[in-house]
């Protein structure tokens, strides 16, 4: 006998690693992202089928959960299946950290739990782009991969995942949001796409090999890049701070407010270094937060 529910849990993000638009085998560019993945914050969603015609969800809000769950019983169900989609989170909206995404997955799982099937990442993904026209590469937390996030589909998938990072979280707008549904994308000029080359070969080489140095490099060029497109204010300032405690670069919400200072878990005076840090923000007028493997 079916069970009557299903549960489902996805991780939300702190930004991204990289962002930008990269070839694929066939020398086609597509958008591309790496996010960077925080456990410490969470999406579930519980589906209820209780016998009704309709889908509804609570948050009244999380339009794209519901969406999300609609496709997927739509793809997967033999008759048509209503109920009650109930989302629990404690990613903050807004400010470019998965909360969306998170919802959106899931809500996906929980879907396919009910129905006591299983599914490719390559399907799950579709169904969460059909949703939300872009979502992130939180699914893939378990290996690095280079994502297309508005097109649903691997670019390229590295040998290793990410390496363990330490970061200081800084939300450089709090009284701001950002809404992805209206922000316009970057139109990278030729130089930008160019740029996006040699990173990726270095991102490349920063997973293969474990190297959290080379991986903070990646990620600042990067940031700096999406200045020009979502500037991020008293980024500088926080580079610096960083710089003079031993951070190993910034990392930032493309489309969101916050702005990482990254650290390597290995190093030996790594915590002692980032109190400091938070103690130098503090003193600027900012409000920074720790997030610790």
């Amino acid at each position: 006998m079916r069970a009557t529910e299903g549960r489902g849990e996805a991780i939300g993000h702190h930004g991204e690693l990289i962002q930008g638009v990269f070839e694929d085998q066939n020398a086609r560019l597509h958008r591309g992202l790496i996010s960077l993945p925080c456990r410490h914050l969470k999406s579930t969603a519980n589906f209820k089928n209780n016998g009704e015609e309709r889908l509804s969800v609570t948050p009244q809000h999380c339009q794209k959960a519901k969406r999300a769950a609609e496709l997927t019983l739509k793809t997967f169900a033999r008759s048509s299946i209503g109920g009650r989609l109930t989302i629990k989170s404690n990613i903050p909206i807004g400010r470019g950290m998965g909360s969306s995404t998170a919802d959106v997955l899931a809500s996906i799982l929980a879907v396919l739990n009910y129905l006591d099937l299983e599914s490719t990442p390559h399907r799950i993904m579709a169904i969460a782009v059909g949703a939300e026209a872009a979502c992130d590469s939180t699914l893939f937390s378990q290996q690095a991969v280079l994502f297309s996030h508005r097109e649903g589909f691997v670019i390229e998938a590295f040998r290793n995942p990410l390496p363990a990072i330490d970061f200081i979280s800084i939300d450089t707008t709090p009284n701001q949001t950002v809404d992805t549904l209206v922000f316009k994308p970057a139109q990278y000029d030729p130089f930008e796409v160019g740029v996006f080359r040699p990173l990726r070969s270095l991102l490349r080489r920063a997973i293969d090999d474990s190297d959290v140095g080379l991986l903070g490099r990646v990620a600042t060029a990067s940031a700096r890049i999406n200045e020009r497109f979502l500037p991020k204010p008293r980024l500088f300032d926080i580079e610096a701070i960083g710089a003079r405690h031993g951070a190993l670069g910034v990392q930032v919400a493309h489309s969101g407010t916050v702005v990482g200072l990254m650290f390597d878990p290995a190093k030996e005076r790594s915590t002692e270094n980032m109190d400091l840090a938070m103690c130098d923000l503090r003193n600027i007028g900012l409000n920074p937060s720790a997030f610790r493997h």
